[in-house]
């Protein structure tokens, strides 16, 4: 973090036949994002090192943090001295199959794993059939974690559908939400956008959603379409259907600024109603 900003990249990834090719190409891809492009924080995507299909979860699971996956993604990022938001892939514990995004120091050091607590079902004739429930258990805990005096949540993809998700972590004080996220193109053309912005203005925080390119030989085809908001509701930057390297400056400065000019986040009527985590 460079003074008030935070140069951030996110990693909109093409996939790879086999998880060993897709780290390998994770790794030079974020060693371009620090290098070449200054990022500081990189974020990877969801489901990047293996193919999101209900029949493969159990197949690619690996443990976390000991697993291949998880070493690879803690080498490069104290190769580079940098934070890495790890995307997300299959994780076994005790028979459970998750969906988890793991978070990485520095150091390499391991700051902590989120698993998806919102499991996509979605069941359209036609245009898309899912159902992560068939294969994948919950997650029932929130993560966050600090970039200098930046506090970062995690949540991933269908997550970003529930408000109150959001409005929790905002609770727990984030002020940059971040999703991996493999929507599907039926809805992300009309969902996607529009649901990065409506987090990012209801909460005055920055929203950014990491998907995988697009790949129309798989089942399931994730839409692209990488996107941060900043706590206006405004999109910064946006990638399209291709694999992009999304580099941006978050001027921090604004967090502060808007809660002062439009306090919202004071003006709710606690007195009225309330949103508590249940532990």
């Amino acid at each position: 973090m460079t003074g008030k900003t935070l140069r951030v990249a996110l990693m909109q990834l093409s996939g790879f036949p086999t998880k060993r090719e897709a780290i390998a190409n994770v790794q030079n891809q974020v060693r371009v994002a620090v290098k070449d492009k200054g990022a500081q924080l990189v974020i990877l995507p969801e489901c990047w090192n293996s193919t999101y299909s209900a029949g493969e979860f159990r197949k690619n699971a690996e443990q976390i943090p000991n697993g291949d996956t998880s070493a690879a993604l803690s080498k490069i990022a104290a190769e580079l001295g940098i934070y890495l938001i790890g995307g997300t892939f299959p994780e076994e514990d005790g028979g459970q199959i998750y969906n988890t995004c793991t978070v990485w120091g520095p150091k390499g050091e391991f700051l902590g794993k989120y698993r998806k607590m919102h499991l996509f079902e979605m069941d359209i004739p036609g245009k898309c059939t899912f159902s992560e429930p068939s294969t994948l258990t919950p997650g029932n805990q929130f993560l966050t974690f600090m970039v200098g005096d930046l506090r970062i949540g995690i949540g991933i993809c269908y997550d970003q559908r529930f408000a109150e998700f959001a409005a929790i972590n905002r609770q727990l004080g984030v002020d940059f939400l971040v999703f991996p996220s493999a929507f599907d193109t039926y809805t992300g053309p009309m969902h996607f956008e529009l649901i990065a912005r409506a987090r990012a203005l209801d909460n005055s925080m920055f929203v950014a959603l990491c998907s995988p390119a697009r790949d129309t030989t798989q089942d399931y085809v994730a839409y692209g379409y990488s996107t941060i908001c900043d706590p206006w509701g405004r999109v910064l930057c946006c990638a399209q259907e291709k694999p992009t390297m999304l580099v941006q400056d978050l001027d921090l400065n604004m967090l502060n600024e808007i809660k002062t000019q439009i306090p919202v986040l004071r003006q709710k009527r606690l007195d009225m109603y309330e949103l508590n985590v249940k532990k």
